[in-house]
Parts: structure tokens; C-alpha cells; sequence
């Protein structure tokens, strides 16, 4: 029982994931609009996804060849597919924030995780009701 619950719910999970984790990098951006240099930064929705789900967004192991070698982990196994955004408009001080663009993507992404939520949340009742017999 506990595998099927696992198996129904991993995309779910992993999409979550996904959308929390480019919630901060959006906020991120938005915090940071008005520090030179600072290039805004983004995740491709659907290949982390896709990457989460192929087994390919975990750790890349690193060769030590003596002890004392910290090990390279990732703080977030989605850190591989997180990219700069494209530039739309040059700033002087080097910042590639656009607000526009980044309160869109904020707002988008918020709609998408509460669905998710909401998705996930539907779910587990229909299970729930399942179990009781209702």
C-alpha cells in the first residue's frame, strides 16, 4: 500500500519541489533588483522535472583521490538546471533583473504550485475515502 501511495504521488512531489525551489530563485531575483551585477536566474520548468523524474538530478559524485577532500554535493539537486535569463534590456550597472518579467513569472509559478496543492491534497482524500470504504 505504502508503494502505490509512493508511486501515485512521486510526479506530484517532484513537481512541488520544483515549483517551491523556482519560487526562490524568483524571489531571489526580485530581492536583488537593484544590485549591480546581479544576472537574474531561472530554472526550465520542465526538463528539471523531467530530470527529477529520469533519476539524472542527483548529486554528481566527485573523484578525491585523498581523504581529506571535501566532497562536491549540491545543496539542492536542482541546482544543475538552473540557467541566466535571457536579457532583455541592457542596464548600466549590469543588472539582468526585469520586474515585469519576473512578477509574471512569480505570479504564474504561485498559480501553478497552489494547483499542485490543490491536486495533491484531491488525491489524498480520494484515497482516504477509498480506504474507509466510503
Amino acid at each position: 500500500m505504502k508503494n502505490l501511495l509512493d508511486n501515485s504521488l512521486r510526479v506530484h512531489r517532484a513537481a512541488l519541489n520544483a515549483q517551491a525551489y523556482r519560487q526562490q530563485l524568483l524571489a531571489s531575483n526580485i530581492a536583488n533588483a537593484d544590485t549591480p551585477h546581479y544576472k537574474a536566474r531561472d530554472i526550465d520548468f520542465r526538463s528539471a522535472l523531467q530530470g527529477v523524474l529520469d533519476g539524472r538530478s542527483g548529486a554528481l559524485a566527485l573523484a578525491t583521490t585523498a581523504r581529506g577532500h571535501m566532497s562536491g554535493v549540491q545543496s539542492n539537486p536542482l541546482e544543475r538546471f538552473v540557467k541566466y535569463r535571457q536579457e532583455l534590456q541592457s542596464a548600466v550597472d549590469g543588472n539582468t533583473v526585469n520586474m515585469d518579467v519576473e512578477r509574471a513569472a512569480f505570479a504564474e509559478n504561485s498559480i501553478h504550485y497552489e494547483a499542485s496543492v490543490t491536486f495533491i491534497n484531491g488525491l489524498l482524500s480520494g484515497m482516504q475515502r477509498a480506504i474507509s470504504g466510503q
